[in-house]
């Protein structure tokens, strides 16, 4: 007998309860979005290696580890299934010539793909609602991106979520603080771990990011990138910060918030929860100005923020917010070859007005079709059998309201009926 196949470790199913609670959590993100001007974008699964090597930078933790990166045997295309989703935004924002019709607000959601070691809310497959402002270039849209993100948390009934922000300036104050970091971690050689002496030369910015914690202590006394920036890089940063106090929005300046992409200048900020232990940054983002320029178009100012999904599930959960899975309004039940036949021509006339209709299938009895009818949750049922097929009725049962007359009506009244009665509840309500 051969094996039983299994997913992929770290790529999860997600089964129909659960599937049905993501789509509503799509709608609730998708209206959101649209209630500040955003529209949808769909990129492919697939890109080019080059892509994410050039924007996210080859000296990066998910570049160097966690790429599912392959060669196509048929021409030889090195190619990557996406870890993130601004590069391939921004490159279809440039080959499509969007770039040129700024500005855009943008957004998708979709599937990622990283190798980690999965553990509860980070996967090897995961999915994202990415969010792209293309063309802005004041401190103004990075505050407004801040402030969706509070209303969002607010519309899924979430609290207990700490703002964290800072600003990692542009390239030349980079560069200058860049070599005092260089010379501090030098004087510090000897407790430096692999990965901090392998990027000491190449990125000693992603040491601050370390999770290592026996170079805490030595990386919370580095030098500090704010000390570097200039008048212009500190007016945009208090630009952010005074939207964000006027909003009355509480957030915490962290001088070693410096995101896990090189293609960040700038704002950057965080999201995070301490209610899923160690993995707390429900969303994250900042502006990225070079990085149109970089992949190919003209230079573009932009800013931009992901969330994941996951994550934010496991917090609407945690937080008490799931909701009860969508029910039915008629579960239709008949036996008999001329019910079964009239069965059908109702189903489909109760959803010609916008009835949710479960019909039975299967067979069975009457018996054994009613406890279905009863176990879908479903707030009526209608019941056919060949009697009344024969007079062109049905029987209307409410199966969640006691004391409620089962009526016998001709099918053509049925769905008035239906609705005078969800509309009585819903009043009642």
């Amino acid at each position: 007998m051969s094996q039983t196949l299994q997913s992929v470790r770290g790529m999860n199913d997600i089964l129909p309860d659960e599937a049905e609670f993501w789509e509503l959590f799509e709608d609730t993100i998708r209206s959101w979005l649209k209630g500040y001007g955003y529209r949808p974008i769909r990129m492919p699964i697939v890109e080019p290696t080059p892509l994410f090597k050039r924007a996210i930078g080859e000296v990066t933790d998910i570049v160097e580890k966690e790429m599912y990166s392959f060669e196509d045997s048929l021409n030889g295309e090195q190619l990557t299934l996406r870890p993130e989703g601004t590069a391939g935004c921004v490159r279809a924002v440039i080959q499509h010539g969007l770039a040129n019709q700024v500005p855009r607000r943008l957004y998708y959601i979709g599937q990622m793909f990283r190798h980690e070691r999965p553990q509860k809310g980070r996967y090897r497959q995961f999915h994202q609602v990415g969010v792209e402002s293309i063309g802005f270039a004041g401190p103004d849209i990075d505050a407004e991106m801040i402030l969706m993100g509070a209303r969002l948390w607010a519309d899924l009934g979430l609290d207990g979520i700490e703002l964290q922000i800072n600003s990692l300036g542009q390239s030349e104050e980079r560069a200058q603080h860049r070599a005092a970091l260089i010379a501090y971690f030098e004087e510090h050689a000897e407790i430096l771990d692999e990965d901090a002496k392998r990027r000491l030369y190449t990125n000693p910015l992603r040491i601050l990011d370390t999770k290592n914690p026996v170079l805490q202590d030595m990386c919370s006394a580095a030098p500090k990138l704010i000390d570097y920036l200039g008048e212009a890089s500190l007016a945009h940063f208090e630009g952010v910060q005074r939207v964000l106090r006027d909003a009355g929005i509480p957030f915490v300046i962290n001088p070693r918030l410096v995101r896990g992409l090189d293609y960040y200048n700038l704002t950057v900020f965080e999201w995070v929860t301490d209610k899923l232990g160690a993995q707390g940054t429900v969303c994250a983002g900042g502006r990225y100005d070079g990085l149109v320029e970089q992949l190919g178009g003209k230079s573009t100012p932009a800013c931009g923020f992901a969330m994941g999904v996951e994550r934010l599930i496991a917090l609407i959960k945690e937080s008490g917010g799931e909701p009860a899975a969508p029910a039915p309004d008629v579960y239709l039940v008949h036996q008999g070859e001329a019910a079964s036949r009239l069965a059908f021509r109702v189903a489909e006339g109760l959803r010609d007005h916008g009835i949710d209709v479960l019909l039975h299938c299967g067979g069975g009895s009457f018996k054994s079709q009613m406890k279905k009818a009863d176990g879908s949750g479903a707030t009526f049922a209608v019941v056919i059998g060949d009697d009344e097929a024969v007079n062109g009725e049905a029987q209307l049962k409410s199966l969640r309201e006691e004391g409620v007359e089962q009526r016998k009506l001709k099918v053509d009244d049925l769905a008035e009926a239906i609705i005078g009665q969800l509309i009585d509840s819903d009043e009642e309500e």
